[in-house]
């Protein structure tokens, strides 16, 4: 049966950025600061994708991502890190014994413009290297143009390629227009077997935004209250402050209660949000924040 996208209620564009807008005025209380900070840590995936990466940087980066502050064994390891897939091996092996998952792209990231079967391939290639978890990109061209059964069919056969891999779907929400089609887009990767949905690839200029991340979280609200099964959610690209991330913790607190508050059901992509977390946490424990260079860059 062709899939057909069930009637999705338009956004309030005016409205989700108002209340996008209202969760930038919460405040910490400082005795909960800590535990908001070592929250945001285990939600993060420490990525690097670029040309440029080696196999001693993608090292570098999972011996960070196992200890992010050597010497100081109360701040936890974070969620995951992602590489390209040729790094799938690497990082499995310096992650090993660790409670840190190997995250990859695949399906020809960013751009997903490849022949269906060679990037199913991908697929199977980088979980069989030791990928736990596979950040897949939508193809926009046939969402654009409206064809929705193509788009989910190819997501589909995504997941089950993954085989036991979880499978995040990133929208790249800025290339989708307005908040509507974020919202449909969202709905069509849920329906056809997302474990998560994901903003961006990171690599265009508009990434996550908080009125883009809440009409996303309310889509998995709604896909909850229909079917029960409860999605994730990963904003990538552009958060880059504790603070920034704070907010978008409440907006899901907010959005889809506590039991969302936790790694297995939201992760921030993230290359350089872990050391402002690590600056915010010195500055607790000393009462002064350390220059940016007392923490490494990978």
């Amino acid at each position: 049966m062709r899939y057909e996208l069930p009637p999705i209620p338009t956004v309030d564009q005016v409205a989700a950025e108002a209340r996008a807008r209202s969760f930038t005025t919460r405040s910490i209380k400082t005795t909960a600061k800590r535990a908001v900070l070592k929250t945001i840590v285990e939600m993060i995936d420490l990525t690097t994708l670029e040309g440029a990466d080696t196999p001693g940087k993608v090292r570098r980066l999972c011996r960070k991502a196992i200890t992010p502050w050597p010497g100081h064994a109360d701040v936890p390891p974070v969620a995951a890190v992602c590489v390209y897939p040729t790094m799938v091996e690497v990082a499995r092996d310096a992650l090993r014994g660790s409670s840190v998952r190997v995250a990859a792209v695949a399906t020809a990231f960013p751009s997903g413009q490849s022949f269906l079967d060679v990037r199913l391939d991908e697929v199977r290639r980088t979980v069989d290297a030791g990928a736990d978890e596979i950040d897949m990109v939508i193809n926009r061209g046939a969402f654009l143009a409206g064809d929705y059964a193509r788009v989910f069919d190819e997501i589909a056969a995504t997941k089950e390629a993954c085989g036991a891999a979880h499978l995040k779907v990133i929208l790249e929400t800025g290339e989708l227009g307005p908040l509507d089609q974020v919202r449909r887009a969202s709905h069509v990767a849920m329906d056809a077997g997302a474990d998560f949905i994901k903003t961006s690839t990171g690599k265009l200029p508009s990434a996550a935004t908080m009125p883009i991340v809440l009409v996303m979280l309310e889509a998995i609200r709604d896909h909850y209250r229909a079917t029960g099964r409860a999605i994730g959610m990963k904003p990538a690209g552009g958060i880059r402050t504790a603070k920034q991330a704070w907010h978008y913790l409440v907006m899901v607190k907010e959005t889809l209660g506590d039991e969302w508050l936790t790694a297995d059901r939201f992760r921030i992509g993230a290359s350089s949000l872990l050391n402002d977390v690590l600056m915010q946490w010195a500055r607790l424990d000393s009462g002064h924040y350390q220059a940016p260079n007392y923490f490494s860059e990978d």
